[in-house]
């Protein structure tokens, strides 16, 4: 059994209200020795969730943000109760934050002026950035190009754009993460990524409840499905599951300190 980290997952959701304790148990079944709770709803609720399951799960961690779908909605009195929670102790990252331009729910500028002071906080309470980007990679890297950069770094969840577009991130230090969707039939540019991108700044996650792998795609995704996107990650890369597996861990344990004091 090879230990693999499922590196975004959002546990605090209600899809797992009723058998979380199972899903649980089934993901550490299946060699999952971490998982990300990314709490970044439409308010602060679910960042605190996701904090609270993290100090009662040693095998959990958090990340708190603001989905770029309600960027619309975030008033100024959000932005100091989410520095406190970046600062606990196992709080990992900030984020989600970021662009999608794919469902627009919010302005598109409001958008971009959350993605920008998410950076700030980051920077501010020194965690790795987080970021949500669909179908607006162009923006987002502008974004990032500007800054200001965490020290931490950063991941680019879920990637969803091309080799080119990898390169730009890469080469302003990010991580790429790869979901469920790298098995999917028509997913040939993000599988070409993933081969592209160097070793040792590739993860592996779920997004669960969502994108579930084949050939799981269309249930309710969850952390322990993360093993199949490491097979199809493997076989893009032409590479041992085992390879595969230490590089993803490596790199998750790395990107998010997971063992910094406070942090088991």
């Amino acid at each position: 059994m090879l230990p693999i980290v499922d590196s975004h997952c959002h546990l605090d959701f209600e899809d797992f209200r009723d058998d979380l304790p199972v899903i649980l148990e089934r993901a550490r079944a299946a060699g999952i020795v971490g998982m990300v709770c990314v709490g970044s709803g439409g308010d602060l609720a679910t960042a605190e969730r996701a904090v609270v399951l993290a100090a009662k799960e040693p095998d959990v961690y958090a990340a708190i943000g603001i989905h770029p779908h309600d960027a619309g909605k975030v008033q100024p009195e959000l932005w100091p109760a989410l520095e406190e929670l970046g600062k606990r102790d196992r709080v990992v990252g900030v984020g989600e934050t970021g662009l999608d331009y794919f469902y627009d729910h919010s302005p598109r500028q409001a958008q971009r002026e959350v993605f920008e002071r998410f950076l700030r906080l980051a920077v501010a309470v020194k965690r790795p950035v987080i970021c949500h980007v669909r179908d607006a990679h162009d923006d987002a890297i502008d974004v990032l190009r500007a800054g200001p950069l965490p020290d931490a770094g950063g991941v680019i969840h879920c990637y969803s754009g091309n080799s080119d577009q990898a390169r730009r991130y890469l080469d302003l230090g990010l991580f790429l993460s790869f979901s469920g969707v790298l098995t999917f039939k028509k997913a040939d540019d993000i599988r070409a990524a993933a081969a592209y991108a160097p070793a040792d700044r590739i993860l592996v996650e779920t997004d669960a409840p969502y994108l579930a792998p084949m050939p799981h795609r269309g249930q309710r995704n969850e952390p322990a499905y993360v093993v199949k996107t490491l097979e199809a990650l493997a076989q893009v890369r032409g590479i041992s599951i085992s390879r595969a597996a230490e590089a993803t861990t490596a790199n998750a344990f790395r990107l998010f300190n997971l063992g910094m004091p406070g942090v088991s």
